[in-house]
């Protein structure tokens, strides 16, 4: 497993920072952002990039936690072909 994670089910004035604070407590965030679409409305999904492996392995737990009222979906990100 990689780094990256992706993080779904947002709502869609969850920032960038909301995000990062939110997965401080697995250790360090060194990206956080909220996917956009051409117009600058949120996707309602993000990546977080953990700077070691077993961080990423901690956020994973973070699934089904809730951020602004919503349960999150926290997976590794497939797309993550960098890092890994």
């Amino acid at each position: 497993m990689a780094r990256r994670l992706y993080v779904g089910n947002l709502a869609y004035r969850t920032s960038w920072q909301d995000l990062k604070d939110h997965f401080k407590s697995c250790g360090n965030v060194v990206y956080a952002d909220v996917m956009k679409m051409s117009d600058g409305r949120s996707k309602g999904c993000g990546i977080v990039e953990m700077d070691t492996h077993q961080e990423a392995v901690r956020a994973l737990s973070m699934h089904d936690t809730e951020l602004e009222g919503r349960p999150l979906t926290v997976r590794e990100d497939r797309e993550d072909r960098d890092l890994q």
